[in-house]
């Protein structure tokens, strides 16, 4: 069912599946909320009400023009304003790429609305630039704080894009790029928050996350390395995890919908090994995993703080 929520003139269309225990995804660059499809399914039929907003800037979601109107401050905002609009004290939040980074943001600043946190990709903001590896891979954000950066990613038919990004569903994302007007809004993500002194000036200075956390990255991301999600367990204080996902993609488009979904329950269910309180998302008696028609995610635990268990 689809609902929208005014958050100060600008309006958040979102959508919200099933009943039980809510579950926000967050998506990230160049998604809007159908990137989740895959994994939707899969946390209702195991007893979730996910929540799956457009971004602002995305999809039906408003666009406003000015840059400084998508700093994660206000973003941040927005999806506050969503579990105001459902009436939810608390949620699950997860984040694929920018939504990883108001993840860590909602975690970190309101941390009475994050029940459980996992991040796909995109480490915590404090420790993402620690390493030369990181910002060298992250040369693209410097690139796209210039206004030619609309051209070269959509010249040609998108070719460059489609070259660079190397996106499982290119044309999808390409068409709703186009029909909404939604390049320039995406690209103010990156203006409007890494400007060309966080590459060499101190990190933000934010209040770590206290909420039980699971990071995921893929061994084959050519943006995203593994320093920049290990090293955010230094801006952890709960029980935390980390897991490599082989190949290239973590994010909510991945066929099926394993790496992302079987993670996220094995971060939600590690609280049961730590002798934490019991998750009470799922239905089942014995707790049963969400079907994700496929075989058991592709990951390597790796565990980096107190007792988590990452993948199966």
């Amino acid at each position: 069912m689809a609902r929208s929520v005014d958050v100060g003139g600008v309006t958040i269309v979102y959508d919200v599946t099933g009943d039980g225990t809510p579950v926000l995804l967050l998506h990230g660059f160049p998604d809007t909320s159908a990137c989740w499809r895959h994994q939707v399914p899969a946390l209702v039929g195991a007893g979730f009400q996910v929540i799956t907003p457009d971004l602002r800037g995305y999809g039906r979601s408003s666009k406003p023009d000015e840059v400084d109107a998508y700093s994660i401050p206000l973003i941040a905002n927005d999806a506050v304003a969503i579990l105001d609009d459902l009436g939810v004290g608390r949620a699950h939040v997860v984040g694929h790429d920018w939504g990883a980074a108001l993840a860590w943001v909602l975690g970190s600043l309101v941390p009475a609305r994050v029940d459980r946190l996992v991040a796909l990709s995109v480490g915590a903001p404090s420790t993402f630039f620690r390493t030369f590896e990181q910002r060298a891979r992250s040369w693209y954000m410097l690139f796209f704080q210039f206004d030619v950066a609309e051209h070269w990613l959509s010249t040609d038919d998108w070719a460059l894009f489609r070259t660079w990004a190397n996106h499982p569903d290119a044309d999808a994302v390409i068409a709703e790029l186009e029909k909404n007007g939604s390049l320039t809004p995406a690209l103010n993500y990156y203006r409007a928050n890494i400007r060309p002194d966080s590459f060499v000036g101190p990190p933000p200075d934010l209040p770590k996350v206290g909420a039980p956390t699971m990071g995921v990255w893929s061994t084959g991301d050519m943006a995203l390395g593994e320093a920049q999600m290990r090293d955010s367990a230094s801006f952890v204080t709960g029980r935390s995890a980390t897991s490599a996902s082989r190949g290239r993609g973590t994010g909510c488009s991945s066929k099926p919908p394993i790496a992302s979904t079987g993670c996220c329950w094995s971060s939600w269910e590690s609280s049961r090994s730590a002798g934490g309180p019991v998750w009470r998302g799922p239905t089942g008696a014995g707790g049963e995993r969400p079907s994700t028609s496929g075989a058991a995610p592709s990951c390597t635990a790796r565990k980096i703080s107190s007792s988590a268990r990452a993948c199966p």
